[in-house]
């Protein structure tokens, strides 16, 4: 047991210089691949990097991230009635964009500084996050290269062009991710849905997806202390286990916002306990 103890303190910093190499490596090569693609394929180019990096991340800290959902597009039904996704069964991409174009907004709890790791590795989106995180060292270059909407949510004109950024980004069929909560909580509960992302949502007629997610354990949370403060705990361990589970499209066209959030937040509730249910069942 003595012996574990060094190489747990020491995972922090091997993890975090893994992080700025790894995150500088594919910087340089998305930009190599961006440069040899033809315009119309760099989106493309981007969501696939996107991908790599967040699987790498999902490897280098540790996260064991058990995904299934529901999707209504399927022809396969699942146990629970529901059309399974295969993209999320196989552990693959969830595309952001729906068979009309349109993209999709993402909706999702937030936990942990971790859940952007798991977003990257799942979902082909654009993540609306903290405006300071903008002018972060490593994480800002990565966060801004790869379009990540800033908010200040402080600042109601931050706000109001925040909701414009995601309407017109959803409109152009690129998908969005928002922790509409605001902040990170602990526990399972689902805290009161700001009104942003599904404002925006309902101006274009996006469909909104519901994500539900879990950490096995109850040290992943990031609450009442610093980011490197939290980075360093939750680096320290060996293996996280962690649940995503994805619910069927919630319409938006001609419904009313606060309909739609409230829809939105009890699948959200609804996804949380399942994926805490699939932790439990596997262990």
């Amino acid at each position: 047991m003595a012996s574990a103890l060094p190489l747990d303190a020491l995972r922090f910093p091997l993890r975090a210089a893994g992080f700025v190499g790894l995150t500088f490596g594919m910087y340089g090569l998305l930009e190599i691949d961006t440069a040899l693609s033809s315009a119309p394929d760099r989106e493309v180019v981007l969501h696939t990097w996107m991908r790599r990096y967040g699987r790498a991340l999902l490897k280098l800290y540790g996260l064991d991230v058990r995904a299934g959902g529901l999707v209504q597009a399927e022809p396969a039904q699942g146990p629970t009635g529901g059309a399974v996704d295969p993209a999320m069964a196989s552990g693959t991409y969830y595309p952001g964009r729906d068979p009309a174009g349109l993209g999709r907004l993402f909706v999702m709890n937030h936990r942990s500084a971790l859940d952007i790791m798991v977003t990257l590795a799942f979902f082909e989106a654009t993540v609306v996050s903290r405006a300071d995180l903008a002018a972060w060292p490593v994480i800002g270059m990565a966060a801004r290269r790869v379009g990540t909407l800033f908010v200040d949510r402080s600042s109601k004109r931050s706000g109001s062009a925040v909701v414009q950024a995601m309407s017109t980004a959803l409109r152009r069929g690129r998908g969005v991710m928002v922790y509409p909560e605001g902040t990170t909580f602990s526990g399972d509960e689902v805290r009161p849905f700001r009104a942003g992302g599904f404002t925006a949502a309902c101006r274009v007629g996006a469909e909104i997806v519901p994500v539900g997610l879990a950490y096995g354990g109850d040290g992943s949370s990031y609450a009442d202390e610093s980011l490197v403060a939290h980075m360093a705990r939750v680096s320290r361990a060996r293996r996280i286990p962690a649940a995503i589970e994805v619910g069927a499209p919630i319409a938006t066209a001609g419904q009313d916002v606060g309909a739609v959030r409230d829809e939105s937040h009890r699948a959200v509730q609804t996804l949380v306990h399942r994926a805490r249910a699939r932790l439990s069942a596997d262990g």
